[in-house]
């Protein structure tokens, strides 16, 4: 007797957090979402229901763990645990925003690591790979026992300024910690240097106080961090380059988290633009002149067919001036 499915099927499932990510990713893969319904009690439980039989197939779940973050991460267990009980043969978590991946380490005494929490509830509850796109530390890859393919988005807003024909440019790393994706970004800007902004805070003053370190006067500075939250970091920085001599100030994050205020702040700002991604979705209260969004439905989509492939993801890792001179 033959085996049944001896190939599996390549099936899309999207939850509630981002769908017009999923269609973008849908579309790029070739494949239609499949049938879900995602209802919710009036006492907050989630109710998920499977419309289509995926016994045997590989099943990609796209879903940012996003705001609100809780309910979107517990989305995400249910249907991975109704996946399995399913029969479907391989179950992929494709996480454009990873929530909870700011509690990385044990900082302070009794502190939980929550980012290594949220992996190991996905291995329990089924996950048989992730996809996810810039965490906030590479680390996090190691909190998990399954295979993880960590996307990159530095290309694709490398693009934009490449496109766009901005010159003489310096990336700005915000702080010393994020100096290893400021290089990244200053390597597929043919090369931009980089600079630092040193930040120190004043027990006695009660301050923050910012310092440059590089040459950033009469340069095109852009701003590199993998997440935009509040908007402190970005807007202390554009007022410390403006002091310092720098021309156009960008910004330039993956995620756009846009928390309280962030919008209003980062529109009243010095800044030229403010270029992210749609990881997260943004609502249309929240998007403002200032705000340019890139998709990364078909990073994620080309990145989907080649897992189903088996071939490797390395080729998404570059620019398009890159992929032009191969």
């Amino acid at each position: 007797m033959t085996e049944h499915n001896l190939d599996p099927k390549l099936r899309l499932i999207t939850l509630s957090a981002n769908q017009p990510l999923a269609d973008k990713i849908s579309e790029a893969v070739g494949v239609p979402l499949s049938q879900v319904v995602v209802n919710q009690f009036s006492d907050g439980e989630i109710q998920i229901s499977v419309e289509e039989s995926l016994r045997g197939d590989e099943v990609f779940i796209i879903q940012s763990v996003s705001d609100p973050i809780n309910k979107n991460l517990m989305e995400l267990m249910i249907m991975i645990d109704a996946l399995r009980r399913a029969s479907a043969k391989i179950i992929n978590v494709v996480i454009p925003y990873y929530g909870y991946s700011r509690a990385d380490r044990k900082a302070r005494a009794r502190e939980p690591i929550t980012a290594k929490l949220v992996a190991d509830m996905l291995e329990m509850a089924g996950a048989t790979r992730v996809i996810a796109l810039d965490l906030h530390a590479a680390q996090i890859q190691g909190f998990f026992d399954i295979p993880v393919d960590h996307l990159r988005a530095a290309p694709l807003l490398a693009d934009y300024f490449l496109e766009n024909q901005i010159k003489d440019i310096v990336i700005v790393s915000p702080d010393h910690s994020s100096v290893a994706r400021a290089r990244t970004m200053g390597t597929l800007l043919n090369g931009a240097p980089i600079a630092i902004i040193d930040r120190r805070y004043s027990e006695t003053e009660k301050a923050e106080h910012l310092n440059i370190i590089g040459d950033v006067k009469g340069k095109t500075a852009i701003v590199v961090d993998d997440m935009i939250d509040t908007g402190h970091r970005v807007t202390t920085s554009v007022a410390a380059l403006k002091r310092a001599g720098a021309g156009d100030v960008y910004a330039a994050a993956t995620h756009a988290v846009f928390s309280d205020h962030a919008t209003e702040h980062l529109q009243a700002s010095d800044l030229k633009g403010v270029i992210v991604t749609d990881s997260i979705q943004i609502p249309a209260d929240k998007r403002f002149d200032k705000l340019t969004v890139l998709s990364v439905g078909d990073l994620i989509g080309q990145a989907i067919q080649l897992i189903h492939n088996n071939q490797p993801v390395d080729v998404l890792f570059k620019t398009h001036a890159d992929k032009s001179t191969d």
